[in-house]
């Protein structure tokens, strides 16, 4: 009986369980037989109308069940309309209000169409039911306040348009239930600060994203006391020109802060380490804020996954403190000054994959050992910490992170080999360890980093020979720098590289003399550089089969030689350097690609093609060639605006300058000196306003200088030297030239008197009037140029910055002083130089050129100046030359001449002076032709005695000297009481030891006696003679 009992109740359960499958089936397959309704299917076509559907999405808008249709979601139970998401696809045309009649619809996405120059509906505000509402990127003008009324919303988008506008944010106080809120560009910036006061009414906001929105501040320091529940705070890229308000460290509820790029400044609250859920951090690019690293790093961070922080001024040095962020992540401290090396704890950081702290002062070293347990780093994919000051060697775990991508510690001061270990970081995509001390060969197992894509380890102290084995494996290489090395390759002669580079640089490498075969497989190059690598021979003619796509090509300071053909295939906008070597032959037709083209230093002739000065040149380098002829004609028919340097100097070129130079518009540099030109210079060369440098020296012309020049503002080297230019210096010379540095007018025949105007070239460092005919007086005013009474100290860029090719124009300057003829190049702005030499200036030295500090050359002789040399000339105390000879300055030469210890060139002679010559200090340092053809000069260096003899001489010895020589006298009586006390008593204690030691020390003074008798005999026999050889000479 109780089987039977126990199987009814099975039965009975079994039944039960059937019944409930049924009926629940039964319910599913009604659910999905439910269609939209009919309402809002025709709502939704209405809707369709208005669209227009590049992509053709709804193609299955069809049929009565629109719960099937593309981009549309139903409620599964009444068959309403709830979602219609549209995000991402481009659509345009109208949004038809026939939305307000899907009286369910929940969510509504309509971002990233193109419904430009419409504004939002009013009508999206009558959408009652709407908790998700995204239209960013869409639409434009004002947001309508209708929107506010949405009670039910809880998701808010806006943004990604430049065009989308709020001018008060009152409405959003109607938004009750809004927990995320998007405002990306959107243009806020009539809101003023009541966008705080106002979103803090919302209670339940969690997150608040309103970067880009043209906000402003300043930020007050409650502005975040209300927003008690704010999990993502995104504001960056506005304008607050505020400090961080303190009252963000109270936002306990804090897990993601952004406000980079947010202009802010003063000190990083430290409160932000103690946020308990604090997951990232970013407050990059804002230039001003600070904090001292060893305390801001010292918090807790509990939950710290992203701390990025670049672009910045935080100091000091990290502290060990910073292995303890367990969760960390990613670490950006780059771009700021952060001192010392890097702690050895960052090997506890097991979840870290990026950490790049370049562009400081790390000045430290990396640690030799990590703490933590090994290989902690092995998820490690970017370690950056290239431009800073880090020395010592590479260490071995460099070697062990296993997951490593990019690498790099170039510009340091890294020494030492690199590790062979490298060679094991098979997921190395980026090496760069350029511009750094390392030594020693390369190892042979970087050949094995088969996904190496960039390898740049040039400027090093590197050395040894480079073969196949090198790049064995480097199949995905494309950037490779071995320049600046002192590496010789020696490929095998079949060599076939196993990849594709885009980019090499093997300059000051040595390649060997033939051209190398193997670059012949190279068809993906854009850049090269074969610099100094000691190629000799021509360029084989398959080079040019692969040239098509080089953008920069330098095979500069070689030994190639040969013609070049008339037409360069170069890649697009490509910068060509074939400066200083062989070639030889016609310059060749250029292929109108070309940005810069430098063919100096080598021997084309011949003239210049017609086609090179009409192609798409921007920056043309031809001196040192023999090229003759005149410069082209069709310099005057095209427009040439867009050429910044024209270098044509060191030639034979002859005829008129072209006054289509003018139409050079934005020409900076244009260098024509050293060749043969005549006639007079265009005035249409005053419209080249942006002109920077000019010479025209060593040529033939003439005339005056044009009037127009008065309109080169920008100018900073005007060099017109050695030609046949004549007139009077204008007056306008010395207004409105607030740059010009270099002002070199010599050997011409400019006439009339110096102009006191000049005194006003503020930026003036370099006047070279000599060899003219200028007549009158030196202007006092000659002491007021403002950078000559400056000591300049710091060698600064003069160079003109060629822009965009990363190249510059190296201004050059000649200087006659210490009686030779100089050159500088680099050094350039230490120069500071008056030369007014071999004109016919009369009346005295003005005493105001004694202000001018910073002179390093002064040179006034073949004129008539007379009367004394100011007794201020020692305040020039950077003078390396002075020059006044051949004048009729008279008087005694000053005392204070001496003083000048940096003088190495004097020469004051065939002038009037008289008296002794102060021969003590410096002075001695020059010998009696700087001093010859001064009847009245008597004294060393000259064979003249002054009267009254040597005792005069001796007068003249400065005090400086007496007392110097009375402190060494007071020693020397000291030295001689110590000594005569150590001979009583050393042979006293002797005597008293032992008789024989007696016996044996009075023998030796007796021989050390008879020895010093003799030696003072034979100096006072040998003083004797000199002195009667002197007396008979004089």
């Amino acid at each position: 009986m109780e089987i039977v009992k126990v199987l009814q109740l099975m039965l009975q359960i079994l039944l039960f369980v059937m019944r409930e499958f049924v009926c629940s089936s039964a319910s599913v397959v009604d659910h999905h037989l439910v269609g939209c309704l009919e309402l809002d299917r025709e709502a939704l076509l209405d809707f369709k109308s208005g669209l227009e559907d590049p992509n053709n999405r709804l193609i299955s808008w069809k049929g009565n069940n629109c719960c099937q249709w593309w981009g549309i979601s139903c409620d599964n139970r009444t068959g309403a309309v709830i979602a219609i998401d549209f995000q991402d696809y481009g659509w345009s045309g109208n949004i038809r209000p026939s939305l307000m009649k899907l009286k369910s619809l929940r969510h509504l996405d309509l971002s990233f169409g193109s419904f430009d120059d419409i504004p939002i509906p009013e009508f999206v505000g009558s959408l009652k039911n709407l908790q998700y509402l995204k239209i960013s990127g869409a639409f434009s003008g004002l947001i309508p306040l209708s929107i506010g009324n949405l009670s039910s919303l809880q998701y808010l988008g806006f943004g990604y348009s430049s065009g989308l506008a709020v001018h008060n944010l009152e409405w959003v106080t109607g938004l009750v239930s809004l927990k995320h809120l998007e405002f990306y560009g959107v243009n806020l910036s009539m809101v003023g600060l009541d966008w705080i006061r106002i979103l803090s009414r919302l209670p339940s906001l969690t997150e608040l994203h309103m970067s880009s929105c043209s906000l402003s501040g300043p930020l007050p320091s409650h502005t975040f006391l209300n927003f008690t529940s704010l999990a993502v705070i995104d504001l960056r890229a506005n304008s607050f020109h505020s400090k961080i308000p303190d009252s963000l460290v109270n936002v306990s509820s804090l897990v993601d802060l952004d406000m980079s790029y947010c202009w802010l400044y003063g000190r990083i609250p430290l409160g932000l380490a103690e946020l308990p859920s604090l997951k990232f951090l970013s407050l990059s690019g804002n230039d001003n804020l600070t904090a001292s690293c060893s305390q801001f790093f010292r918090g807790k961070w509990e939950k710290i996954q992203v701390l990025s922080l670049s672009e910045n001024k935080l100091h000091g040095k990290l502290p060990s403190s910073i292995g303890n962020m367990t969760f960390l992540s990613d670490f950006d401290l780059s771009f700021n000054h952060v001192e010392g090396g890097i702690p050895s704890s960052i090997g506890k950081l097991c979840n870290l994959t990026s950490f790049d702290m370049s562009f400081n002062n790390l000045d430290g070293t990396l640690p030799e050992l990590l703490e933590g347990t090994q290989n902690c780093l092995s998820s490690l994919k970017v370690l950056d910490l290239s431009n800073n000051r880090l020395v010592g060697r590479l260490p071995e775990w460099l070697g062990q992170l296993k997951s490593i991508v990019t690498l790099s510690l170039e510009k340091n001061s890294i020494y030492g080999p690199i590790p062979a270990r490298l060679g094991s970081l098979q997921t190395l995509v980026h090496l760069q360890l350029r511009l750094n001390n390392l030594n020693g060969t390369l190892p042979n197992s970087l050949g094995q980093l088969s996904e190496l894509s960039t390898f740049r380890i040039s400027s090093n102290h590197l050395t040894g020979l480079i073969t196949d084995t090198h790049f064995q494996k480097l199949v995905n290489l494309t950037n490779l720098d071995l320049s600046f090395n002192s590496f010789t390759l020696n490929f095998s002669s079949n060599w076939n590289p196993p990849f594709q580079l885009e980019y090499l640089q093997m300059g000051s490498c040595h390649l060997g003399t033939s051209f190398p075969s193997w670059l012949k497989s190279q068809k993906n190059l854009q850049s090269l550089d074969f610099s100094n690598a000691s190629i000799s021979g021509s360029i084989p003619p398959w080079f040019w089969n692969i040239s098509n796509q080089i953008s920069s090509l330098n095979f500069s300071s070689n030994n190639l030689e040969g013609h070049l053909p008339s037409l360069l295939y170069i890649g697009d906008n490509s910068d060509v350097d074939f400066s200083s070597n062989l070639f030889e032959g016609p310059l060749p037709s250029m292929w109108n690609s070309i940005d810069l083209l430098d063919l100096s230093n080598n021997k084309f002739f011949g003239p210049i093609p017609e086609g090179m000065m009409n192609s798409d040149l921007t920056y043309l380098f031809l001196s040192g060639n023999r090229i003759n002829g005149e410069i082209p004609d069709s310099v005057i028919d095209y427009d040439l605006s867009w050429f910044r340097v024209i270098d044509l100097s060191n030639n034979g070129l002859t005829g008129s300058l072209p006054s289509g130079i003018g139409n050079c518009t934005y020409l900076r540099v244009l260098d024509l000196k050293k060749n043969n030109l005549s006639g007079k210079i265009p005035e249409s060369l005053g419209q080249l306003e942006f002109l920077e440098i000019l010479h025209l020296g060593d040529n033939k012309l003439s005339g005056e200088i044009p009037h127009t020049f008065r309109n080169l503002s920008s100018v900073e080297t005007m060099d017109l030297e050695n030609n046949r230019l004549t007139g009077k210096i204008p007056q306008w010379i010395g207004e409105g030239f607030e740059s010009l540095r270099i002002l070199n007018l010599r050997t011409n025949s400019f006439f009339g008197e110096l102009p006191s105007s000049l005194s006003n070239l503020s930026s003036l460092q370099v006047l070279d009037l000599t060899g003219n005919q200028l007549s009158g007086s030196i202007p006092a005013s000659f002491g007021d140029f403002k950078a000559m009474t400056q000591v300049q100290s710091q060698i600064k860029n003069y160079d003109a910055d060629l822009g965009l090719s990363g190249r510059y124009y190296k201004d050059t300057l000649v200087v006659r002083m210490k009686g030779q003829v100089l050159t500088f190049t680099k050094t350039l702005s230490l120069v500071v130089s008056m030369d007014l030499s071999g004109n016919n200036l009369r009346g005295q030295l003005p005493v105001e050129i004694t202000k001018l500090l910073g002179l390093v050359v002064l040179n006034l002789s073949r004129n008539h100046i007379s009367g004394p040399i100011p007794e201020s000339i020692s305040k020039l105390k950077q003078l390396s030359s002075l020059d006044l000879s051949s004048n009729k300055l008279s008087g005694p030469i000053p005392q204070s001449l001496s003083e000048l210890s940096f003088l190495g060139h004097l020469n004051l002679s065939n002038n009037n002076f008289s008296g002794m010559i102060p021969y003590t200090g410096h002075t001695t340092t020059f010998e009696e032709p700087s001093f010859a053809g001064n009847p009245g000069l008597c004294g060393p260096p000259l064979d003249v005695k002054c009267p009254g003899g040597d005792n005069d001489f001796k007068n003249v010895t400065s005090s400086d000297d007496v007392s110097s020589e009375s402190f060494i006298d007071n020693w020397f009586y000291l030295s001689v009481g110590l000594g005569f006390a150590a001979g009583l008593l050393v042979p006293f204690l002797i005597m008293a030891i032992r008789k024989s030691w007696s016996d044996a020390y009075f023998g030796i003074v007796d021989k050390v006696e008879e020895r010093i008798s003799f030696f003072v005999y034979k100096i006072a026999i040998y003083n004797r003679s000199r002195g009667d050889t002197r007396r008979s000479r004089r």
